[in-house]
């Protein structure tokens, strides 16, 4: 097991649930009273807060969509531009080596 896991998990698990507790939406009261009026009131209450709630969320989904797009198309350009680095690379790279075949072919005569 990883040596640097264990403290780090000791670290986080007092903050759980703090972190469960804030993560999790507030609704209202779930008391149900026995009035008829107040039932369907509460549960028109409850109803339009997972409205509101799942708004919101397709809101924050679209918006890190959009963020993931844009990163997808940075990260292929990135891809491009290092595909023609790499490309240039190895064509001086083969440059390079026949150059100094050359040279060592010059020496080798001149040697004689």
């Amino acid at each position: 097991m990883y040596t640097w896991l264990l403290p780090a998990v000791k670290a986080v698990l007092p903050h759980v649930g703090t972190i469960i507790s804030a993560a999790l939406p507030v609704f209202q009261s779930r008391k149900i009273d026995e009035n008829a009026a107040t039932q369907e009131a509460l549960l028109q209450r409850q109803i339009s807060e997972l409205q509101e709630v799942a708004s919101h969320n397709a809101v924050h989904i679209k918006e890190l969509a959009e963020q993931l797009k844009q990163m997808v198309v940075t990260l292929e350009q990135g891809v491009i531009a290092n595909e023609r680095r790499y490309r240039r690379l190895t064509a001086m790279s083969v440059i390079a080596t026949l150059l100094s075949l050359v040279a060592i072919a010059l020496w080798w005569s001149g040697a004689r």
